[in-house]
């Protein structure tokens, strides 16, 4: 461990900065963890994009459909691809939470810099504060390492930025990935941004939020490798810019991305979004592979679809930098 629990909200304002983006996990057309894929993109991301963190196994991950064994060993993939686990925070969600101790404990001893843990599915409850509180405090006390709440519509509730506050009292409670309404995440950090790292997963609200808010964190989804190549780090470039007060600047660079943006929401089948982004990734010379049940594999209209709005939208790819 970087620090003690004690010590986890001072590292993580110091540390946990920029650009978090989160994986998704590649496989072989078997259906088996892609290793090799994995470990490569990751170290593209970090390396030739200039992405400050990753975020592993999540929904976005496709974590429902692995084993507690392939998750833990996705999280050693990370800890290997970035050097001893600088720059990763692991997933440990689950519905048993048991599971998530165990996910937490090993992402703990294998060097990982941080956790995230989504609020459960609560069956029957309307009253929920009190339950959601005593579950985030029961695994703060059980490890070491700084958590992350992350609160989604996905849950069938969102938590109020009120009981945020409340669980951010907590000693290693950190950050959050907070997928509601701007009204409400702004709220939040007005309440608690002293004391937690407040973020959501649009990459269309981040500049603002950088500009409007304060925020230093973009946490997190795929946009950061799926918008930029080597050759092309335009989502990069306008958070430096941003970060550093050019605000105009800074604009000018995220409203020049705004086809590429377009072309990959116009293009993911409502029903299908690990598969097309997989898709887009593998058109950018990522590891991408297919999805497991229950999700879908796209179909070839739907490929052709994202190839020619992946070839029109103007983003620049990392072979054609020497033309």
């Amino acid at each position: 461990m970087r620090y003690k629990r004690h010590e986890a909200k001072d590292y993580a304002r110091e540390h946990m900065r920029g650009i978090w983006a989160a994986a998704l996990t590649p496989f072989t057309p078997n259906l088996a963890l892609d290793e090799d894929g994995f470990r490569r993109n990751i170290r593209h991301w970090r390396g030739e994009l200039g992405i400050d963190g990753v975020f592993i196994s999540g929904k976005q991950g496709e974590f429902f459909s692995m084993s507690v064994e392939e998750r833990k060993r996705s999280f050693e993939l990370a800890v290997e691809a970035t050097d001893g686990g600088s720059g990763t925070i692991m997933s440990c969600s689950d519905q048993n939470l048991d599971v998530v101790l165990e996910l937490a404990r090993h992402a703990q001893a294998i060097g990982a810099e941080y956790i995230v843990v989504h609020a459960p599915l609560l069956h029957f409850l309307t009253d929920r504060d009190d339950t959601l509180y005593a579950y985030y405090r029961h695994i703060s006390e059980q490890v070491e390492i700084g958590i992350a709440l992350w609160s989604h519509p996905d849950s069938g509730y969102l938590m109020s930025p009120e009981l945020c506050a409340r669980i951010a009292e907590l000693a290693n409670v950190v950050a959050i990935k907070y997928s509601v309404s701007r009204e409400m995440y702004a709220r939040l950090t007005a309440l608690a941004g002293d004391r937690l790292l407040v973020s959501t997963a649009s990459e269309d609200e981040w500049f603002d939020n950088m500009v409007e808010l304060g925020w230093q964190l973009y946490l997190c989804s795929s946009p950061p490798y799926l918008l930029q190549t080597a050759a092309d780090r335009r989502m990069r470039e306008y958070t430096d810019l941003a970060l550093a007060g050019e605000i105009e600047r800074g604009r000018a660079v995220r409203d020049s991305l705004e086809p590429v943006r377009q072309a990959l929401k116009s293009t993911r089948p409502g029903g299908k979004p690990q598969a097309q982004q997989k898709y887009w990734q593998e058109l950018l010379g990522q590891a991408g592979g297919p999805v497991r049940p229950p999700l879908l594999p796209l179909t070839e209209a739907e490929k052709a679809a994202i190839r020619a709005a992946f070839d029109g939208c103007g983003l620049r790819l990392a072979d054609r930098a020497t033309e």
